[in-house]
């Protein structure tokens, strides 16, 4: 009898700790302290799920779409944020279809969340009427705004033939709704559903998952806590025959990051590069975020064999907490829990004095994309931003073009070729590069062609020493869809550097110049320029910004024969793209410095 009495007790106790957790708008990334409580409760069992969803992995080959391809929606969650919300909306919709899942089953705050209700609230907070056409509402229970976490992936079979829906196990323990929020979702788009469920089934957060778009994807070891039952050996097996991941690097967790989700500090911004939190040297997660760094820098290289370009963003001390970082009690705030939607990317934003420097660096890391930057100090508070409050769903029939932008150059004889992997369902019709020297004088074109094995080549003919070139990729597929690379082109293009040696245009002198690559760069403080002559001579190096005006003489006079270093302090120089210029009476040469 006892016995009984304590079980009922115990049931009665949960159902409290449910009612309050529900009555809770605002949940956090990971689990509140109700849920902490609930699952250490004596006699408490995760809840089973039993979803919808095929629990077989799709026909393969299998390909996990990136971030920076081309997306038919962007999903959210309408629970709470609100703010923070419609401004992702004002900035989605222009780019592509969002999808808002509301109804009067999801709890929110200061009303319904019927369509017509987050429709006023849309249009009563300044978004377009135009915009608002590409905004639709899909009714579904659902427990909290965290979307990115347990909605479902998407996933290509052959690359780029059929469009499938992936979606994990969610394991917060009372918010079985969210888990179902992908069925909702995939029956709207008309999409299969794949689920790891049965024998499959692995516990998986989509804020702990970043893919290359080509099989390579990172996360934190958190995936190997979550799944205490299985080995790493067959997590990597369930992401391969789900996702077609074949190469699975997972990093130790972070200190002070308690939902230990990667996108807290790191993001992909294409296939080679990584955007990277930088905390103050010994601070917080700092010490961590760069041993997880030099572990991936020294095992692994980018899908192109060679070693990954790596972009430094502050992590910013929170300013409401008295500008303390993690470990003295701040919130842990982050610009690379950013979302790229098409042409356009959604950055975080907190106060004036950090936000202008990620914003600059995402302008340069990302040119031709429209940046754009969201207040975020409510949702970081509970440990999310705005990548955790948004999901991407890809287009249905995509062209995707897969280019390693070509590095700098010394050759100034040779044309460079342009490869690029090119494909679409029912093929490609051309494929065509653009390129030129200047942008305000149009580019030209030269057409590529298929050399086998969906990679079509390019050529651009050889410029001068100091020249810098813009280039881009246009494909048309058979079916008369048509596609570039960058996304944003012509507005953003790849681009580099022909650096080349200069001869002097006076054949009797024999004037040799060379300039090694300026250090460190970018540049915020003193930088050295390294420049070696063939002889003495006279002349000038000047700072120019990227429309050819003179910013400051770096040095004027006498340049003896070998090699000089010369410096620059960059400290009263506005942020940007520079070029650092060596003037003689026989020619120039630059180089690009990038100053932050």
């Amino acid at each position: 009898m006892q016995k009984i009495v304590q079980k009922i007790l115990l049931i009665g106790s949960l159902a409290l700790i449910t009612q309050k957790l529900f009555s809770q708008n605002d949940l956090p990334v990971g689990f509140s302290p109700e849920e902490l409580q609930l699952m250490q409760s004596p006699g408490y069992k995760a809840p089973d799920y039993f979803g919808s969803g095929i629990a077989t992995p799709p026909p393969g080959p299998l390909r996990t779409m990136a971030q920076w391809e081309e997306e038919q929606a962007l999903t959210i969650t309408w629970i709470s944020y609100k703010p923070v919300l419609l401004e992702i909306v004002k900035a989605a919709a222009l780019e592509t279809k969002v999808y808002i899942i509301c109804g009067s089953q999801c709890p929110t705050t200061g009303g319904g969340s019927d369509s017509i209700t987050v429709k006023n609230y849309l249009s009563s907070g300044g978004a377009p009427a135009s915009s608002l056409l590409n905004v639709h509402y899909i009714y579904a229970p659902c427990n909290s705004v965290w979307t990115r976490d347990y909605s479902a992936n998407s996933v290509y079979m052959n690359d780029v033939d059929s469009l499938v829906m992936v979606d994990w196990k969610y394991n917060r323990p009372t918010r079985t709704s969210d888990d179902t929020v992908s069925h909702m979702l995939a029956r709207r788009l008309r999409v299969p559903l794949y689920e790891t469920q049965g024998a499959n089934q692995l516990i998986h957060t989509g804020g702990n998952f970043m893919s290359d778009g080509l099989g390579t994807a990172f996360s934190s070891k958190l995936g190997l806590n979550e799944n205490t039952s299985l080995t790493e050996a067959q997590i990597n097996t369930i992401m391969q025959n789900f996702m077609g991941i074949t190469r699975y690097p997972k990093m130790d967790v972070l200190p002070y990051d308690g939902i230990h989700h990667i996108d807290m500090h790191m993001k992909l911004l294409n296939e080679e590069t990584l955007l990277i939190g930088q905390y103050p040297s010994g601070t917080a997660d700092g010490p961590q975020i760069e041993a997880n760094l030099q572990y991936i820098l020294s095992g692994f290289n980018s899908v192109f064999g060679t070693p990954y370009k790596v972009i430094r963003i502050p992590q910013p001390p929170d300013q409401l907490n008295g500008y303390t970082y993690p470990n003295n009690g701040g919130n842990y705030l982050t610009y690379t829990n950013s979302s790229i939607i098409n042409k356009t990317v959604i950055v975080p934003q907190y106060y004036t004095q950090y936000d202008t420097t990620a914003l600059r660096i995402f302008r340069d890391a990302m040119p031709g994309y429209n940046i754009v930057g969201i207040n975020s100090n409510s949702t970081i508070s509970a440990s999310g931003s705005l990548h955790c409050i948004t999901h991407s769903v890809g287009v249905t029939n995509p062209l995707l073009i897969v280019h390693q932008n070509l590095p700098n150059t010394n050759d100034t004889t040779m044309y460079r070729q342009v490869n690029a992997r090119i494909q679409c369902k029912g093929g490609i019709y051309s494929a065509t590069v653009y390129y030129t020297n200047d942008t305000t004088l149009g580019f030209t074109s030269v057409a590529m062609n298929n050399i086998g094995g969906n990679v079509w080549r390019g050529d651009i003919p050889a410029y001068p020493a100091g020249t810098h070139v813009f280039y881009y990729i246009k494909a048309h597929a058979n079916s008369g869809k048509e596609q570039v690379r960058p996304m944003p082109a012509p507005r953003g293009t790849f681009m580099y550097w022909v650096l080349g040696t200069l001869t002097g245009i006076n054949d009797n002198t024999n004037l040799l110049i060379t300039m090694k690559p300026a250090f460190p760069n970018p540049s915020h403080g003193i930088t050295c320029i390294p420049v070696s002559f063939s002889k003495n001579t006279k002349g000038t190096i000047k700072l120019y910004d990227m429309i050819g005006k003179e910013v400051t003489i770096i040095y004027e006079g006498e340049m003896p024969a070998g090699e000089k270093n010369f410096f620059i302090n960059s400290l009263t120089i506005s942020p940007g793209a520079y070029l650092i210029s060596v003037e003689t009476s026989e020619g120039r040469i630059t180089q690009k410095l990038m100053i932050r």
